[in-house]
């Protein structure tokens, strides 16, 4: 069941319980009114006759009553058992359907959403949504799942990740995901037109989340990148390219899956911004720095601030502000790297280039 379908279902289980409820009012509200202006009987007496005739306890006349007054107390008994057991009738079927339980699991799962910060949304539950889930899972990183199809939804709960059934285009979805508190939004959805209107929704909600969107062609790749997409990904085009380099290299192949993906690896790739307020080795070679020395991590490429790459950087490498520095090592071997290159600071869940 949906947020917003259930919801509606228990707006109008809730109306039609307070209307049985207000009916049931006004029957006795006119029962006693009736033995009161009719009876001539004092106000607590018409009420206590109301409701012993509605209740059906069995209970005498208090006072003797002629045949009209006896025919509308059986009237009266009539509308009552007909309030009574449409009230009966609603709370039945909501224990049946599961309402209340449904709506204290709605409830959790609210209170559980209202508290993400720094994390993902996972447009889509799909084959390749699944492996992005198992990846920011693997590194213990907050995402929620949005998708339309419940059976899809289920599927991503049964797994224990946070899931909601919505359509993930709408601005209500994402903003239910708390888009203006996370860091990323990946879109993975089958079509290229949702995925479009997604980023767009995204970058329109929070112009500073990054947006990764998957692309089914070509032309859907630019014009993603046109939307604000900061980064789209082909699965036939990446796929094809890694099938191709598993043909020809291999080995390398096997050793980058494995410093890339998975939870038991033994080299990691991180990494690291050079901020001239934190580091230290700003304005030294990477010789004088010694950063491989002192903590055993390897710089494998530097970009500079400007988007140059620089691949295999040499001793006479000269680390500048707002360089960026791509390292492999273990964890203790980057977690040293990270005390070198500066004091440890809070970063976002989803650890963009990391200010050091």
């Amino acid at each position: 069941m949906t947020l917003y379908s259930f919801q509606e279902k228990y707006r109008r289980l809730r109306q039609e319980l307070l209307g049985g409820a207000l009916a049931l009012a006004g029957v006795f509200a006119f029962g006693t009114l009736w033995y009161y202006l009719m009876e001539k009987w004092s106000v607590v007496d018409s009420a206590y006759m109301t409701m012993i005739t509605l209740s059906t306890v069995g209970f005498g006349e208090i006072h003797p009553l002629g045949d009209r007054s006896r025919i509308f107390t059986m009237i009266l008994i009539l509308m009552g058992l007909i309030t009574i057991g449409y009230i009966v009738n609603r709370l039945t079927e909501a224990l049946i359907q599961g309402y209340f339980q449904e709506g204290i699991r709605q409830r959790q799962e609210k209170r559980l959403i209202d508290t993400l910060e720094h994390h993902c949304i996972l447009c889509g539950f799909g084959r390749t949504a699944r492996q992005v889930a198992l990846e920011l899972a693997a590194e213990e990183i907050p995402f929620i799942v949005l998708d339309y199809e419940l059976e899809q939804v289920e599927e991503a709960q049964g797994l224990g990740y946070i899931a909601i059934q919505a359509d993930a285009t709408l601005d209500e979805s994402l903003i239910t995901a708390k888009i203006d508190k996370a860091v990323c939004l990946i879109s993975a959805l089958t079509s290229d037109a949702e995925n479009l209107y997604t980023v767009l929704s995204a970058k329109t909600l929070n112009p500073q989340i990054r947006a990764i969107s998957r692309a089914n062609s070509e032309e859907a790749l630019v014009k993603l990148q046109r939307a604000g997409a900061d980064a789209v990904v082909s699965p036939y085009i990446t796929g094809g390219k890694r099938l191709a380099a598993a043909a020809l290299r291999p080995q390398v192949m096997d050793f980058v899956d494995g410093i890339l993906t998975g939870s038991d690896r033994t080299f990691y790739m991180e990494e690291f911004l050079l901020d001239p307020q934190f580091c230290p080795c700003i304005g030294q070679t990477l010789s004088e720095a010694r950063l491989r020395l002192k903590s055993g991590a390897l710089v494998l490429a530097i970009r500079r601030a400007d988007g140059h790459l620089i691949g295999g950087p040499t001793g006479e490498t000269e680390l500048l502000a707002g360089d960026l520095l791509i390292c492999m090592g273990t964890p203790e071997q980057l977690r040293q790297l990270n005390q070198i290159l500066g004091p440890i600071r809070a970063t976002p869940a989803l650890r963009p280039p990391r200010h050091r």
